[in-house]
């Protein structure tokens, strides 16, 4: 399985924002689209990553407040990436080994989405669903030995 079979289940719809906004205006789009990650766009290139994980930290740093913080302050710079050909076995490594939870999908510079740890770990619970589905059919179908075994 690789990241477009992941990309054409969720669909590509995508959260942007600019490094100018403001920080408090980036969560209220969070909040609204029960979304854990916008993507920072900046002259239609990838500019960053804003996530949950650096809005909490903004919040600790600045003792609650995120009065006049810009986007461009908190967000994480230089995401992880991956493609539409990357396996699905690689991101969650990628996920795993640096701790990200949202990964931008980047193809021929062009941003396709993003996919999260939920999505990856929901297209390998319904891959091995399937699997087993198949397999308990298989065993259930299993052909009758039509030779007794000797006395």
């Amino acid at each position: 399985m690789k990241v477009h079979d992941i990309l054409r289940v969720k669909g590509s719809t995508l959260f942007t924002v600019t490094p100018e906004t403001l920080l408090q205006n980036a969560v209220l789009v969070m909040s609204d689209h029960d979304i854990g990650s916008l993507i920072v766009m900046e002259h239609d290139k990838l500019a960053g990553i804003l996530t949950f994980r650096e809005v909490i930290q903004a919040l600790a740093k600045n003792h609650g407040k995120l009065d006049g913080l810009q986007v461009r302050s908190v967000m994480n710079q230089n995401p992880l990436t991956c493609n539409m050909e990357t396996e699905i076995d690689e991101v969650r490594r990628m996920m795993l080994v640096d701790h990200a939870r949202y990964l931008p999908v980047i193809d021929q510079k062009m941003l396709m989405g993003v996919i999260s740890f939920y999505d990856v770990a929901k297209s390998v619970v319904e891959a091995q669903d399937f699997e087993n589905t198949m397999l308990k059919a298989y065993i259930r179908d299993w052909p009758e030995d039509t030779q007794k075994a000797p006395n």
